[in-house]
């Protein structure tokens, strides 16, 4: 997967997280578009049809589990990867955000390349 022509939506309310992956991604050539909340998330996804969707749990307003779930019932986002990236770890959580449609859950703090390469081996395993 030639990653110029892949896009990743990145949606999470910490600013420095936001930042970070931004420039994770970006370095690693991918197209790269961020949001602070998931309703500005939600507004944007289906112009923009991201490959992957980082999406953090806990954001105001709508959590990432209800973010997820419209995601999934969008047309046209069928082959969209979400990635769960927060720092909720349980068991429970878990399963509610595989549940809520994630192909990955990864829990905070997080290794900047192994989250890269996940995503990488993400994206090769559906294309």
């Amino acid at each position: 997967m030639d990653p110029q022509k892949t896009k990743i939506m990145i949606v999470d309310d910490e600013e420095n997280i936001v930042l970070a992956l931004e420039y994770i991604f970006t370095s690693a050539g991918y197209e790269v578009r961020c949001f602070t909340n998931g309703a500005d998330a939600l507004e944007q996804v289906g112009e923009f049809a991201p490959e992957v969707v980082i999406l953090d749990v806990m954001m105001p307003g709508m959590d990432g589990f209800a973010v997820a779930k419209a995601i999934r019932q969008q047309a046209g986002l069928e082959k969209t990867n979400i990635v769960f990236l927060t720092a909720r770890g349980t068991a429970d959580d878990k399963m509610q955000g595989y549940d809520a449609g994630a192909e990955i859950y990864v829990v905070k703090p997080f290794d900047n390349d192994d989250l890269l390469q996940r995503v990488e081996d993400l994206l090769t395993m559906n294309f």
